[in-house]
C-alpha cells in the first residue's frame, strides 16, 4: 500500500480553530412514578388531574417516538449505501480508513473489503499484516451474494489491490453487482502509481484498462495513471482534453484528475470532465500546496467526490469544489497540529479528520472551480 500524492495546503489560508468533537450521550427514559394521597379529598381530585396530565403526555410522546420512527425508516430506506473494497490500517488513515467516517458524516451506508489489513501505512519505519489474494475476496463476496446483500448498494468504490488476483476478483465482483443493479455507481480509484512509478504490478494497468474501466461511471486518477490509462503524455493543459477523450471512449463518463505538475511553485491543477451524450463539461481547478508529505489524501478525495457528486446530483463543478476545499481543511488542520507538536513525521502527519467534521459537513468556500468549456479547452 503505498503513497497516493495528492495537492497539499497553503498556510495562506485563515486560520481555522480545530474543533474538539464531543459524544453526545443519548438519553435514558423512565416512567413516570405517580404517589396517590388517600388521606384527604382535594389530592385524590389532584391525582386524578395528574394521572389525566400524565397519560396525555404519554400518548402525546408516543406519538412523537412514531413520528420519530417513521421518519428515521424512510430516510434509511433513501440514504445510499456502498460497497468500498480498498486498504485498510490499524493506525491512522489510509484507504478504508480515510473514506469510512467522511462517507458515513455525509449520509452513506458503508460496508468495507479491505485488500490488505497492516498495523499502519507502508511509510512507517516497521509494517506488519496481511495482504488478501483473489480467493479470500471470492469467499467474503459470496456470503454477501448468499445473503441477497448485493441489492442494498447504491454505489460500489474500489481503490488499492495489492495482488493482481484480488484485483482480478474485484473485477468480477464489479461485474457481478452491475448485472445485480445496473443502475449502480461505480467509482473507480485507478491505484497504480506516482511520479513516474509503478507501485503495485504492472500487470494491474491492463485490468484496469480494459475491463474496470469499462464498468466505471466515474474515476479519479492522478497525473502518472491518467497518462499510462490514456496512453498520452500530459505535458501541457492542451493535452488534458486529449487525455480525458482517450478515457471517455473507454466507457467513462465523468473523470477527475486528482493532481498534475502544469501550475507553479504554489499550485497543483486538477482537472474534471463529464461526457453526457455527445457534450462535455470540464473544470479546472487550482489546488493550493505545501512541501509537506501526507498519506491517505487520494482515498479521502476520491469518497468525497463519490458523496458529494450524489448530494449535488452530479454537479460535478460544486462537487470538485467541495472535495477540494475539505481536503485542504483537513491538511491545515493537519499541517498546523504537526507544527504544534514540533515534529513532522509519519504519526504527527496522520489526517485528523474526526477533528474535521465541521468541514466535511459544511465545506469551507475559499477555493473555486473555473470553467473549461466555455474556453473550448
Amino acid at each position: 500500500m503505498a503513497r497516493k500524492a495528492f495537492p497539499l495546503v497553503s498556510i495562506l489560508f485563515h486560520h481555522r480553530v480545530p474543533l474538539s468533537i464531543s459524544s453526545s450521550c443519548s438519553s435514558k427514559c423512565s416512567s413516570p412514578r405517580i404517589i396517590l394521597h388517600h388521606q384527604h379529598h382535594h389530592n385524590r381530585i389532584e391525582s386524578k388531574h395528574s394521572i389525566s396530565h400524565l397519560l396525555s403526555k404519554s400518548l402525546n410522546s408516543d406519538h412523537c417516538i412514531a413520528r420519530n420512527i417513521s421518519d428515521s425508516h424512510n430516510q434509511s430506506m433513501n440514504s445510499p449505501a456502498v460497497l468500498s473494497i480498498q486498504s485498510h490500517v490499524v493506525h491512522g488513515y489510509v484507504g478504508n480508513k480515510s473514506s469510512t467516517f467522511p462517507l458515513q458524516i455525509l449520509g452513506f451506508e458503508v460496508d468495507n473489503i479491505n485488500s490488505v489489513q497492516y498495523s499502519n501505512h507502508v511509510h512507517y519505519k516497521v509494517f506488519k499484516g496481511q495482504r488478501l489474494d483473489g480467493s479470500d475476496l471470492d469467499d467474503i463476496f459470496s456470503a454477501l451474494q448468499a445473503n441477497d446483500l448485493l441489492q442494498n448498494y447504491t454505489h460500489i468504490q474500489t481503490g488499492y489491490c495489492g495482488s493482481t488476483s484480488f484485483l482480478k476478483s474485484v473485477v468480477k465482483v464489479v461485474r457481478t453487482i452491475k448485472e445485480t443493479n445496473p443502475n449502480i455507481i461505480y467509482v473507480c480509484d485507478p491505484v497504480l502509481g506516482d511520479n513516474d512509478k509503478f507501485y503495485v504490478p504492472e500487470d494491474q494497468l491492463l485490468i484496469y484498462r480494459d475491463e474496470l474501466l469499462p464498468m466505471a461511471d466515474i474515476i479519479t486518477p492522478n497525473q502518472f495513471e491518467a497518462q499510462i490509462l490514456s496512453g498520452i503524455k500530459i505535458e501541457s493543459e492542451n493535452n488534458i482534453p486529449k487525455v480525458t477523450q482517450a478515457l471517455h471512449s473507454k466507457g467513462v463518463p465523468c473523470i477527475i484528475i486528482t493532481s498534475t505538475n502544469l501550475g507553479n511553485d504554489l499550485t497543483l491543477p486538477a482537472y474534471g470532465s463529464r461526457k453526457m451524450n455527445d457534450e462535455f463539461q470540464r473544470f479546472k481547478i487550482n489546488i493550493p500546496k505545501i512541501d509537506t508529505n501526507f498519506v491517505g489524501t487520494g482515498d479521502l478525495f476520491t469518497a468525497l467526490m463519490m458523496a458529494w457528486l450524489h448530494k449535488t446530483n452530479d454537479n460535478l463543478c460544486e462537487s470538485l469544489e467541495n472535495a477540494v476545499n475539505i481536503v485542504q481543511a483537513v491538511l491545515r488542520r493537519t499541517y498546523q497540529s504537526a507544527q504544534m507538536n514540533g515534529s513532522m513525521n509519519d504519526s504527527s502527519l496522520e489526517l485528523k479528520l474526526i477533528q474535521s467534521k465541521s468541514d466535511i459537513e459544511n465545506p469551507p468556500k475559499c477555493i473555486k472551480c473555473y470553467d473549461l468549456t466555455v474556453n473550448g479547452i
